[in-house]
């Protein structure tokens, strides 16, 4: 990491430049710079983000103005941990429109077949590719849009998914290591819940962005895997379908977190929403992702615990 990890422009331009002030503040939006203060903008230190950066300056000064770049290491005491923070909410609020959006066509194509919806996937796929050339530090929100897309075109790819699904033994599934994206919430802590109690109860598990970092690992809640979201379902109804688990109490957390985490209102409950924004809640706040499994666990203990039983009220 380097010693100076940011890149700071600071710049001004006269009054009357209302053209070069628009073209220079696109720019820098496209850029994926977090506004920091007035005429002030922030990248992290890199060198093709540097060279953005002189360009930038290069522009300002030609168009009458003034710019200055400086490399540091600190602004007003923040932490590098607070700024990354800040870049990651700056791209959920980009990754947000793509969000809704992707939800919308999945509940339109569930409804009929629209073969419209495919060009809408690819505009919104491409959107979302540029969005994350600006991601510099892999916030969760766009692993989440790597599902919803792979959701969306796996719908459209195949009217009835489950007829394609293998259905595995536990047995194949003994004291492996699986491996999913950081920052988990519902669907991923849920899952991790159901794999440890009902299909390897001595699963480890692990996190990163790329399950190619750790090969031996079984990757699950990711984009491309065999273990994640395939058509209407999320990655806690495929494991259900791939291990043939049956359990009348299961099925009804399964259309908890369906629910929680698709926001599509398929099944119409609201148990696990809490949960959600409890799980998200602590990962903003800097909980480690294998203390959020730790403490997310008995949230499902006691939900099963409740559906697996017919209520008596």
């Amino acid at each position: 990491m380097s010693e100076s990890p940011w890149i700071l422009l600071l710049y001004s331009l006269p009054t009357g430049r209302g053209s070069a002030r628009v073209a220079v503040w696109r720019k820098l939006r496209k850029s994926g710079a977090l506004p920091f203060k007035t005429s002030a903008y922030l990248l992290p230190n890199r060198p093709e983000l540097l060279e953005r950066f002189q360009w930038l300056a290069q522009e300002v000064n030609e168009a009458g103005g003034e710019a200055t770049l400086a490399i540091v290491s600190e602004l007003e005491g923040l932490s590098r941990e607070d700024m990354i923070r800040q870049f990651n909410e700056a791209r959920a609020a980009d990754y947000e429109p793509l969000s809704t959006a992707l939800s919308a066509l999945v509940s339109r194509q569930r409804e009929s077949a629209d073969d419209a919806v495919q060009a809408e996937v690819e505009k919104l796929r491409r959107r979302y590719r540029e969005i994350r050339q600006v991601d510099f530090f892999d916030s969760a929100q766009g692993g989440n849009i790597e599902i919803q897309l792979d959701r969306a075109a796996s719908l459209i790819g195949n009217r009835d998914p489950e007829a394609a699904l293998q259905v595995f033994s536990t047995k194949e599934f003994s004291s492996k290591t699986w491996l999913t994206r950081p920052q988990p919430a519902i669907d991923r802590v849920g899952s991790a819940w159901l794999i440890r109690n009902f299909i390897d109860p001595q699963a480890e598990f692990v996190f990163a962005n790329d399950p190619g970092s750790q090969p031996a690992a079984i990757p699950y809640d990711m984009m491309g895997v065999e273990f994640t979201h395939h058509g209407d379902d999320c990655t806690f109804e495929t494991l259900l379908k791939r291990f043939g688990l049956v359990d009348p109490g299961l099925r009804k957390l399964a259309e908890r977190v369906h629910d929680a985490d698709l926001e599509d209102g398929k099944f119409q409950t609201v148990e696990a929403f809490g949960l959600d924004r409890i799980f998200k809640g602590w990962a903003k706040l800097g909980v480690a992702d294998d203390e959020i499994f730790a403490r997310g666990f008995p949230c499902f203990d006691a939900l099963y615990a409740v559906f697996k039983t017919p209520s008596n009220d």
